[in-house]
């Protein structure tokens, strides 16, 4: 067993960019990390205390990485100092957005950008994951949990190391759930339940069947737990994120539910059919550009009409699929409800409900957000969907 994961590590460095620089006369490589950027800068330049907000941000627009070299603490007051002028820059004068769509995909160039040039001050990590700067904090530990250990010096962005370690928090103190008597402790890359209006859905919802259920793409785990906690005597609990089975089940050994419910690594659906199989869908049909907005955007809408389309195969005859599915993408112009009603249809299945809510997230107040006239309209619903009557 320890020979295979040695060869896995191996083939996991050959697949791992390198990124390369030149300091004091010597060229010098690392491995490279970045969960939002695939490929390093290509052009790195040292860089210390002495540089100053205006020059950094402009480096990073011009796509110069800038390997730190001076005090953590400073390093990330100019991160605060580019951030401020990313986010406070004039927007260029061109034509108004004409569709929502538009205003969509606007939205997310600038966030992209944005990224693109946050991502631009980098810190080595030494072989065992330690930041060799001053004041810098242990975050080997915290590293590790994301990366693993691969005993090789490496270079990441500051932006996502501190992401990192903000993650590794939230770890430890997790989210209290009250529909479940508990936390939920999500892992880093795995998108925390944080919006309480599709958890409040299915936890207020009248089970079908205690028997057994299947919760397709459960992430942290949050809704396999529910349904526990609701009386389901049995659990499958599928997704194909090591990172999201890992959280799972950790998560359900920490609640002591770990012998009702299954978690494991499958492409969607199990080989099995059940009375009660639940799915929450990322909800825009976009394209994540980190392990993280996989929990947010799906690519040309696949999970979603993978859930539709394959449930008459693994639902019993008298059973309920359980969609549950916010309307964001219908008031952005992503997807219209007739395409999601044609499918339903088209799958063989029928509606026997539709539960609506409306989110309580501060995005829906913030009159600033670009997206604000889609968020405020928003409403997520649980749509119980059964086999057509033969």
């Amino acid at each position: 067993m320890d020979r295979n994961h040695n060869q896995d590590q191996n083939e996991n460095q050959e697949k791992q960019p390198i990124i390369r620089w030149t300091e004091g006369n010597t060229e010098r490589s690392a491995l490279w990390r970045s969960e939002s950027r695939p490929s390093p800068p290509k052009r790195v330049i040292i860089t210390n205390d002495s540089i100053t907000g205006d020059i950094a941000y402009r480096n990073a627009c011009e796509g110069t990485g800038m390997l730190w070299r001076g005090d953590f603490h400073n390093a990330r007051q100019i991160l605060n100092a580019m951030t401020h002028r990313v986010d406070h820059k004039p927007e260029k004068r061109g034509k108004p957005s004409k569709s929502p769509i538009e205003t969509f995909h606007r939205y997310r160039m600038a966030v992209s950008n944005r990224a693109r040039i946050l991502g631009m001050l980098l810190i080595e990590l030494e072989a065992d994951h330690t930041i060799g700067l001053r004041r810098a904090p242990d975050a080997r530990f915290a590293i590790a949990e994301a990366h693993g250990i691969d005993n090789h010096n490496s270079v990441m962005p500051l932006r996502e190391v501190l992401g990192i370690i903000g993650a590794h928090e939230w770890r430890k103190k997790g989210i209290d759930i009250p529909f479940i008597g508990g936390r939920i402790h999500p892992h880093y890359g795995v998108f925390p339940p944080v919006r309480t209006e599709y958890i409040s859905l299915v936890a207020e919802m009248p089970l079908p069947s205690h028997h057994l259920a299947i919760d397709i793409g459960t992430g942290t785990g949050v809704l396999a737990a529910i349904l526990a906690k609701k009386g389901v005597s049995r659990i499958i609990a599928t997704d194909n994120d090591p990172r999201a089975i890992a959280c799972a089940r950790e998560n359900m050994t920490q609640l002591g539910i770990s012998d009702r419910v299954e978690v494991i690594s499958a492409d969607m659906f199990p080989s099995k059919k059940a009375p009660l199989v639940v799915c929450n869908p990322p909800w825009l049909p976009a394209r994540p550009a980190t392990s993280m907005e996989k929990g947010i955007y799906d690519p040309e809408n696949r999970m979603l009409y993978r859930f539709i389309n394959e449930l008459p195969e693994h639902l019993e005859s008298n059973g309920e699929g359980w969609l549950i599915l916010s309307n964001l993408a219908e008031h952005l112009g992503l997807r219209t409800r007739v395409e999601l009603m044609n499918a339903i249809e088209k799958a063989g299945l029928k509606i026997l409900d539709k539960i609506d809510t409306q989110p309580v997230h501060p995005k829906t107040r913030d009159k600033n957000d670009p997206l604000h006239f889609a968020r405020a309209a928003e409403t997520t619903s649980l749509w119980r969907l059964a086999l057509l009557d033969m």
